[in-house]
């Protein structure tokens, strides 16, 4: 398979650019390494010449500064060479034939197909990925060296054995680039320049211990600084010249990685994987944040995997996605559902083409297969539960728990979840899931003939997510304007623009997003008058206005409750850092000055009914021991643990509060309009 599949002129021209980079840098290195040896021995031999012929103290010391001169540079350029390195495998799990024949037989049989080796070892991982490395050290740029695969426990857990092979076979297509030397050398040349360019702590002790020895030597000492000071700059040059190189290159390998697949599954396994990423990797991470936040509560996972899959189905079915065999089958458009943005800047610096390009490359390919197996990937291991709770144990291991554990099951984690989870009853349309109430004048009720369905349409909808768009482009187009992201050329809507025309494009979309901004509020307030008129039909007690009332008047005071706290966080800043202790005592006088409106915001919101569910009774008498307290923070020569730690909890809690506020009273707005719906349905 490997020998049938021919390389791309973009794959070709990819590979002469990198190799050119490097061999570019080794004839740099090579160059001003044997310039200052050579610099080196020439001043050596100069300084024992000086002390010869003229044997004073002043000649010794200026004979050894010139020494010392190149010795400088020279240790500086040939430091690396003395870096060890070690690899930390101990978050991975190194499995066995023994352990998983299936997964072995399934890996060799893929091997075989593509006509490569197999892997030196297969490991397991916590995550949602599947990747081929090896132990690159300086002699890996020279002789073979056998790949490992490794396999994420997140992903095994999220395919069909049809998508799992499809995914192993693009990674054995990596085990048959022989390109992949390639990155060996680059890994090998980035680990040179950082060396040289950030690994200087202990060069930088030897540099002082030397100029301090006299001041003769100090001005030679500054003069070698000065040269590793541009030989850096060089550096940062040369490696943007071999990582933009090679990472086009890696982009190619993943293009050429995929047609492989292809040709073993068809383009359709691998497709349906690519197509299920992003929900895959969300629903993990949201099982991660979810235990981030029972840390406190001494709360842990069972098995992460199992409440991984049931996210992953329960977002799904929330988004409408159907689910075969318990699997989402995701298609492009439930990707871009909500992306509206027509901006595209090539990302010179990714290592891999967006999901979108690979799809679209492997419709290119249009191969077909029939599908096998598809069922579950987890199946083809022998014990598939065991494995998940061994790597959970594994991950939450590291995890520093102030008192006794408690186990989360599947059912307890699924009930928090759903109960936590924000849900917006699904005839908005997901008009109001990232949109708030725009703010408006209430007004008198009018007599108006517009229909529900119209004010949730899919058209209504889409001002939302475009007005979305055309925000984050504009912040975009700004960082490019202010050479904040340094691209020279970039797409909106199909058309290529210069960087000195994006202002230009920045005005015209502000006007734009003005425009459709007005035209969601102008609907906001059709609404608002829809569900009035819905209100009055029923004779119902006039609760609506009160509630778009208290929205508001929330919305209102947020961006003051908002800088109460985020002043506080600027001046606890210092607390994390190692500071003076006069300094830590001037600061805390600043700190007490804000911490005063920082309570008194506080003191209102956890007095407010609207959070009196949101905060459990030891939480509630915790916060109300803080804005009841005088607290010092610091006493002598060192800080006060107990008092610290339930400061950093009010600013989490506030934090929590202040964002939850606007969901809570949005959901009871948006209830009561749905109950007025139902009412005048009946």
């Amino acid at each position: 398979m490997n020998q049938t599949i021919k390389l791309s002129k973009e794959f070709k021209a990819g590979l002469i650019k990198s190799i050119a980079a490097i061999v570019f840098f080794i004839v740099f290195y090579a160059c001003i390494t044997l310039l200052f040896t050579a610099l080196t021995i020439f001043l050596v031999y100069a300084g024992g010449m000086l002390v010869i012929a003229y044997p004073r103290w002043i000649t010794l010391i200026i004979g050894a500064g010139m020494a010392s001169f190149g010795i400088l540079v020279l240790i500086f350029l040939l430091k690396f060479i003395f870096q060890t390195r070690k690899v930390d495998r101990s978050h991975l799990q190194e499995i066995t034939r023994t352990d998983e024949p299936e997964l072995f037989k399934l890996v060799y049989e893929i091997a075989t197909q593509v006509g490569t080796q197999i892997p030196k070892k297969i490991y397991l991982s916590f995550d949602v990925n599947a990747a081929v490395f090896y132990d690159s050290s300086f002699w890996s740029m020279f002789f073979p060296v056998k790949k490992n695969l490794l396999i994420g426990m997140g992903l095994i857990n999220t395919v069909s054995k049809e998508e799992l092979k499809a995914i192993l076979a693009h990674e054995f297509g990596h085990f048959s680039q022989r390109t992949m030397k390639v990155g060996s050398y680059v890994y090998n040349v980035n680990n040179v320049i950082f060396n040289m360019l950030y690994d200087n702590e202990s060069y930088n002790q030897l540099v002082e211990k030397w100029s301090s020895i006299h001041g003769f030597l100090s001005i030679f000492v500054v003069i070698a600084v000065k040269i590793n000071q541009v030989i850096q700059w060089l550096l940062k040059i040369m490696y943007q010249i071999i990582n933009i190189n090679y990472m086009s290159l890696s982009r190619e390998m993943e293009f050429h990685a995929d047609e492989i697949a292809a040709n073993i599954t068809g383009c359709q396994p691998l497709k349906n994987a690519l197509l299920r990423t992003n929900l895959t990797q969300y629903a993990y991470n949201s099982v991660l944040n979810y235990y981030d936040g029972q840390v406190k509560n001494n709360i842990r996972s069972e098995n992460i995997y199992v409440e991984q899959q049931f996210i992953m189905n329960f977002l799904a079915q929330e988004s409408g996605i159907p689910i075969i065999d318990n699997l989402p089958q995701v298609t492009m458009k439930d990707n871009n559902k909500f992306n509206k943005s027509k901006l595209y800047i090539k990302d010179q610096w990714a290592s891999h083409p967006s999901d979108e390009e690979r799809i679209k490359k492997l419709e290119l390919f249009n191969i077909t297969h029939k599908m096998n197996d598809i069922s579950l990937a987890d199946s083809i291991l022998r014990n598939v539960e065991k494995l998940q709770k061994q790597l959970t144990d594994k991950m939450f291991c590291a995890v520093a728990y102030s008192g006794n554990i408690t186990n989360n099951n599947l059912e307890n984690f699924k009930n928090s979840f759903e109960k936590q989870y924000p849900k917006i009853d699904k005839r908005y349309n997901g008009y109001y899931d990232f949109k708030n109430p725009v703010p408006f004048e209430i007004p008198a009720w009018g007599n108006n003939d517009v229909h529900f369905s119209d004010l949730f349409s899919q058209t209504k909808r889409d001002l939302v997510y475009t007005s979305i768009a055309l925000m984050d482009d504009i912040q975009t187009l700004n960082h490019i304007c202010n050479k904040f992201y340094k691209v020279k050329t970039f797409d909106y809507d199909g058309k290529k623009y210069k960087r000195s025309k994006s202002r230009e494009l920045i005005e015209k979309l502000t006007l734009e997003v003005e425009n459709i901004n007005e035209q969601i509020k102008n609907n906001d307030i059709l609404i608002y008058q829809f569900f009035r008129k819905l209100e009055d039909n029923i004779n119902k007690e006039k609760k609506l206005e009160s509630l778009y009332q208290d929205f508001f008047a929330y919305d209102k005071e947020s961006e003051k409750k908002f800088l109460a706290y985020a002043n506080l966080r600027k001046e606890t800043q210092f607390m994390s850092e190692t500071t003076p202790f006069d300094t830590i005592r001037q600061n805390l006088k600043k700190v007490n000055e804000t911490e005063k409106k920082f309570k008194v915001f506080f003191s209102d919101m956890i007095n407010n009914e609207l959070f009196v569910e949101e905060l459990p009774q030891e939480t509630r008498e915790k916060l109300n021991n803080y804005l009841t307290s005088d607290l010092k923070y610091f006493a002598i020569q060192e800080y006060l643990a107990n008092e610290i730690e339930l400061l950093f909890m009010a600013m989490n809690e506030y934090e929590r509060l202040f964002t939850c506020g606007y969901y809570l009273l949005k959901k009871k707005l948006l209830d009561y309009q749905i109950e007025l719906l139902n009412a005048n349905r009946q």
